[in-house]
């Protein structure tokens, strides 16, 4: 059987089947990302997949962000747990079905029992560090720190312009992915998601400090700057139910 073709990329969510069982709100992000081979993004993609790709790459992304407001079923937003400083490093992918969607090679969380749940649940690599994020001036900055690794981690400074960045299709490709990918028990699964288009602007790195890109597999990639720095205040985003991947 021939893989599909990948789905058309579109900045809006298709309709989650089935509803939602969960949600979360994703402020403040900074996204930084490098071209990269897609020979390097392969062997860390789960089965089943292979690296999306982008004039003529595959990309790598280092996204820092707040997330609060976490719902579970219905729930009130969930004090404490929900709401921490996440930065994570994401690959791009697409099933045989031509679905387009992220992987995680890592995620920085501040929760202890966040990082815990997400691991048990979803088999998603998130990893318990010291993270935070803090104004200054018209900047934003961003660290994180693994508590069992302290050589692992990140120091970033970024400055949003007020320049909006609307109908450019790497934007597009680079943010607007309506699901995750994720390996367990011997699976790939797909796990949707969907959220207003995001409102993005220009951005300039103003300093970067990082271990994290080099290990996640990626040595040397931020001793060169970013082809691609966005930054949006954010969305609420809401997941549907775990499906294979085709």
């Amino acid at each position: 059987m021939t893989d599909a073709a990948a789905q058309p990329l579109s900045a809006v969510a298709p309709p989650l089947a089935g509803g939602s069982s969960s949600s979360q709100r994703w402020s403040d992000l900074a996204f930084l990302h490098w071209r990269v081979a897609a020979s390097l993004v392969q062997p860390l993609l789960p089965p089943g997949l292979r690296p999306d790709e982008f004039d003529g790459s595959s990309w790598v992304g280092l996204i820092p962000f707040r997330l609060d407001r976490a719902r579970v079923f219905g729930s009130p937003p969930v004090p404490y747990f929900g709401n921490f400083v996440e930065v994570n490093v994401r690959l791009y992918a697409v099933d045989a079905a031509g679905r387009r969607g992220v992987v995680f090679v890592s995620l920085e969380a501040s929760r202890l029992a966040a990082v815990l749940a997400a691991r048990a649940l979803f088999s998603i690599p998130y990893v318990w560090s010291s993270t935070r994020v803090q104004r200054e001036g018209d900047a934003y900055r961003y660290t994180a720190r693994r508590h069992l690794a302290r050589d692992v981690g990140c120091d970033i400074l970024v400055t949003p312009s007020a320049v909006p960045v609307v109908g450019d299709p790497l934007a597009d490709f680079l943010t607007a992915r309506w699901g995750l990918f994720t390996a367990r028990g011997g699976r790939t699964l797909f796990l949707p998601n969907e959220h207003p288009p995001w409102p993005l602007f220009e951005a300039q790195l103003q300093a970067l400090d990082d271990t994290l890109l080099a290990s996640a597999g990626f040595d040397g990639l931020v001793d060169r700057a970013p082809d691609s720095v966005l930054w949006s205040p954010g969305v609420t985003t809401r997941f549907g139910t775990p499906q294979a991947a085709g």
